[in-house]
């Protein structure tokens, strides 16, 4: 049996070979890159150079945007800049702790507050000193209100910063001072990159361990780490012209360095077998892009036609990360076309000496490669009615608690204890109460007397604290309430409690005042944003879901295979969520309990989406080749799992590894975001590809390969990978 079956081959039939062997378009473009592989690196080399120091010298022009017109939160927003009220920007609230008093530092305070008041991207102060409400019984707790010129995300770095570290200045002995808000949480370092660093690691021990040689574990990581250093660069230059999040370059790192290893491994893969075969490394390099080529290049193609779908949503700056993210694939694909052959071509002879050194070692020995997988996949086909029942069952169970997410976005009570904002946090609950720390920011479209009487009514209704007096817009046709919930902001206390106060309080306060009320505030806002992505996900998956079928059904001309793709990858994104909603919800494993950020399910599920086609393609279309050649399903079956079992797996190991080492992050989205992808990816890797595909394409037989003869005639025939001449 040829060693070369371990890459997916021709859909189609192969046509009889003429005397000298046509390549395909990305066969014709790594011999390019071989012949002239010096060349290629350099312009590699100065690509990267150009866009690092490019975006070294623009800087970057991050901005996070969730403004959702439409909503209640975003017309209140609209309405306080249209009748120039100060309370159309965020706040910061500086907090102070003497255990003797605050009272005793009335002077230092206000002396610093009249400070504060005169620096940038301030609009407005108020004392503790000046209203009752600010300060807590015992005397011990008080909070200054600082109101900003504009959203958090609009206000500048340097600004908050000198906020900052004004207040800090009258920090003595026995008074404490901590600053919290969104802006602050910004304005904090978020720390070194270990999990970046770890993931890299990671990903250099596992490729070391499979190839056994550190050439040839170097290969595909160094043509990751071009492919992401360039996307960095290019996000940073986009971010001038696009609205891309500050969130936006850990997760292109994380997602940019899991998927160019995997790209670059499956080509290299198909690489190594060649040079089993006895081709010479330049052919087999131009062989292996001409088949793994292109399967790289449908992955990444379905990825990024998953990204872009997230554009559709018209989710504020979550456009700008989905398009930072189909760049990011983009980059990597052009890397493992481009750079790839061109290292191998550098390094080609030093890996064929040790490949085939380690493959005579293996024959000595009586090592059958595959022999394992084909067993498993022997044993699954004997039961493979079992196999498929216990596997699903098993994954429903995991995928059950994602029933009960709750969306919403993680607040400064997750952040680090050592930071000003959790500080803050904590001393605003230890003072006021848990809802000081998530004020909703109701806005009366009256004059201050209408302002305070839905006041009065407002600080009644049931979840309620207190309510602030009501405070008059500078033409005074607008009064702001601030209501304190009694729970904190992540509660689904206070989600319960700006839904009666729109569906219930509001309406009647209307209609026995007169006066307009909208219900806004940061909290309100991540609510209106939470339930925006909970109702226009369906649509989403929807067509992300129908367009990569009907490319499935291009490619293998059968109905049941796409079908079969759908469910399952459903199947491994909705476990992924379930095991984010035990650990980050619930709890597990000593995590402190809150909701999943509103935005990561449509960005999990995009990514995975296409990152299991990758994986669904590769098995697949290997044992449809085997079943053209042999008509034998089970044979099929079991051969494509057996030369493909091994890759699958590595390349799953590797993104496990390096999106499991986002957990190390302090950042509770990037844990997150880490984890959802992590145990997608296993679920994938090892259950759905290695057992339950075997077990459904068992069951299926001959039928797998139906396709409705009047479709079929219509339907276009699409060869994904050109088969190896010999």
């Amino acid at each position: 049996m040829s060693p070369t079956r371990g890459t997916a081959a021709s859909i189609a039939p192969p046509s009889p070979a003429p005397d000298r062997p046509r390549g395909g378009r990305f066969g014709a473009l790594a011999g390019w890159a071989q012949r002239h592989h010096w060349a290629a690196l350099l312009i590699w080399v100065a690509v990267l150079a150009a866009v690092t120091l490019g975006s070294g010298a623009a800087g970057s022009a991050y901005k996070n945007d969730f403004a959702l017109p439409g909503t209640d939160s975003q017309a209140a927003t609209d309405l306080f800049k249209e009748h120039g009220s100060a309370q159309a920007g965020d706040s910061v609230e500086i907090v102070l702790k003497d255990g003797r008093g605050i009272d005793g530092r009335k002077a230092a305070v206000e002396k610093m507050l009249a400070e504060v008041k005169g620096l940038p991207g301030v609009a407005e102060v108020r004392s503790p000193y000046a209203e009752a409400s600010a300060v807590s019984k015992d005397r011990t707790i008080g909070y200054a209100t600082v109101t900003l010129d504009g959203k958090a995300e609009a206000v500048p770095k340097e600004n908050v910063t000198a906020i900052i570290d004004t207040a800090k200045d009258v920090e003595a002995d026995g008074l404490q001072v901590e600053l919290g808000g969104d802006a602050v949480r910004g304005a904090e370092d978020k720390g070194s990159p270990t999990a970046e660093l770890a993931g890299i690691l990671a990903a250099v021990i596992i490729l070391g361990l499979l190839f056994g040689s550190v050439v040839a574990a170097a290969v595909p990581l160094i043509t990751a780490l071009f492919a992401v250093g360039a996307a960095t660069g290019l996000i940073v230059l986009a971010s001038h012209v696009f609205t891309v999040a500050d969130f936006t370059p850990p997760i292109t790192m994380l997602v940019g360095l899991g998927v160019g290893v995997d790209y670059a491994l499956l080509i290299f893969y198909r690489f190594r077998h060649e040079l089993t075969d006895g081709v010479e490394p330049a052919e087999a390099g131009r062989k292996a892009l001409d088949a793994a080529g292109r399967t790289v290049f449908f992955a990444g193609c379905t990825v990024i036609i998953a990204l872009l779908g997230l554009v559709a949503l018209g989710l504020g700056s979550l456009q700008g990360v989905a398009l930072a993210l189909a760049l990011t694939v983009l980059t990597t694909m052009a890397a493992s076309l481009v750079l790839l052959p061109a290292l191998l071509a550098l390094f080609g002879k030093r890996i064929q000496r040790h490949v085939l050194k380690h493959a005579a070692k293996a024959t000595a020995k009586g090592k059958v490669e595959g022999r394992r997988w084909r067993a498993l996949a022997a044993a699954v086909q004997r039961r493979p009615l079992p196999a498929l029942l216990v596997a699903v069952l098993a994954l429903l169970a995991l995928s059950a608690p994602a029933l009960s997410m709750r969306l919403g976005f993680a607040d400064a009570g997750n952040d680090p204890r050592t930071t000003t904002s959790r500080q803050a946090y904590d001393l605003l609950a230890e003072g006021f109460g848990p809802g000081f720390n998530g004020p909703l920011i109701v806005l009366v479209q009256g004059d201050e007397a209408a302002g305070q009487g839905v006041r009065s009514e407002l600080a009644k209704a049931e979840g309620v604290a207190t309510a602030s007096p009501a405070m008059p817009s500078e033409d005074g046709a607008l009064s702001t309430v601030f209501i304190y919930p009694r729970t904190a902001p992540q509660d689904e206390g206070t989600t319960e409690l700006v839904h009666h106060l729109r569906d219930d309080v509001a309406p009647q306060l209307e209609r026995d005042t007169g006066a307009g009320i909208l219900v806004g505030g940061s909290v309100a806002a991540s609510q209106d944003f939470a339930d925006t992505v909970a109702q226009r996900l369906p649509l989403f998956v929807a067509v992300v879901v129908g367009m990569s079928s009907l490319l499935l059904m291009l490619v293998f001309r059968s109905v049941w295979i796409p079908v079969k793709a759908a469910l399952l990858n459903l199947l491994s994104i909705s476990a992924a969520l379930g095991a984010m909603t035990l650990v980050f919800q619930y709890g597990w494993f000593g995590m402190q309990q809150g909701p999943i950020e509103a935005f990561l399910p449509v960005l999990i599920f995009a990514i995975v989406f296409g990152l299991s086609m990758d994986y669904e393609v590769f098995l697949v279309s290997r044992i449809h080749e085997e079943w053209e050649r042999t008509k034998d399903h089970s044979l099929a079956v079991r051969e494509g799992l057996a030369t493909t079992g091994k890759v699958i797996t590595a390349a799953g190991a590797i993104m496990i590894v390096v999106f499991g080492a986002f957990m190390l992050s302090p950042d509770r989205m990037l844990q997150q975001f880490g984890l959802g992808l992590a145990v997608a990816i296993l679920v994938d890797a090892l259950v759905i590809r290695c057992l339950i595909v075997p077990a459904v394409m068992q069951l299926l037989g001959k039928s797998a390969w139906w396709l409705p003869a009047p479709l079929a005639r219509r339907l276009p025939k699409v060869a994904l990978e050109r088969p190896a001449a010999g």
